[in-house]
């Protein structure tokens, strides 16, 4: 496979790597929930240096992450030969396809039915907190949440209104959409603008390299703004055009396959 010229490739991971510090361990997260989820698929300490290191991340970097998500339970690692592979867990690969509908959606459909969910302190505010844990609610302030569908059984501790028709004031677009959120997604949206499309093709591992980035930036906004019924977000929200450009270049990035990342054929 013939590799993209230094320059232009450079000039591609420059305009994302320039947008925000990067969290390697956050990165590492993207990177397995992209290219390893599945129950199986390892990538070897080598690679995953490969992977990383252009985007001016050091080795050691990598390994006090890895290190650190081998304590939270995300990653588990072994030997193979001389070699060390790295792998999620059981409850890495849980938190992952968990996500993984908000991250790929290309076209969410915002619901129709909604509810409010307001707590007063004490057993109440415990209730509402871990509710907010299940992807169909979107924090308001800390007593009240928003949420899409019916309401699930065992929140007696909660008041519980069921909606048919939402106001949304300034103050709620506001609220729901910060402004380092809409900065950040423009900023992204910019960025995309400016990688140049390949005229040649990619190896493996640069088509991992930007992925994981596009990814990355992709999943930090993407997880942050809830799927809401226009009229929610403020004109100056640039979501659905970032989105667009994210799948438009992850199609002209197709997922590399684990063996050809590591040099292997196909088995």
């Amino acid at each position: 496979m013939t590799a993209l010229s230094p320059q232009t490739f450079e000039l591609s991971i420059a305009q994302l790597t320039d947008l925000q510090n990067l969290r390697v361990w956050s990165i590492i997260v993207s990177l397995f929930g992209d290219l390893a989820q599945r129950p199986g698929d390892q990538i070897s300490g080598t690679t995953l240096t490969q992977i990383i290191t252009p985007m001016g991340i050091k080795p050691e970097a990598i390994r006090v992450a890895l290190h650190r998500l081998r304590k939270d339970g995300w990653i588990e690692s072994t030997r193979s030969g001389r070699a060390s592979v790295h792998y999620l867990t059981e409850f890495g690969r849980n938190q992952s396809a968990a996500v993984t509908p908000r991250i790929y959606a290309r076209a969410p459909q915002p619901p129709q039915s909604w509810h409010l969910l307001i707590a007063e302190d004490g057993n109440s505010l415990t209730t509402l907190e871990e509710t907010l844990l299940l992807p169909q609610y979107t924090q308001v302030n800390r007593r009240t949440a928003l949420g899409y569908g019916p309401a699930p059984a065992g929140l007696d501790d909660l008041f519980v209104a069921t909606l048919s028709d939402l106001s949304v004031p300034g103050w709620l677009q506001a609220r729901l959409f910060p402004q380092d959120l809409i900065e950040a997604c423009q900023s992204l949206h910019n960025a995309l603008a400016k990688i140049p499309p390949p005229e040649v093709d990619l190896t493996p591992v640069q088509v991992a390299t930007l992925r994981t980035l596009i990814v990355h930036h992709w999943r930090r906004i993407a997880l942050r703004h809830p799927v809401l019924p226009q009229g929610f977000s403020p004109e100056t929200w640039a979501g659905e055009a970032c989105r667009t450009r994210v799948f438009d270049l992850l199609d002209r990035l197709p997922q590399p396959q684990l063996p050809a990342l590591e040099g292997r054929a196909p088995a």
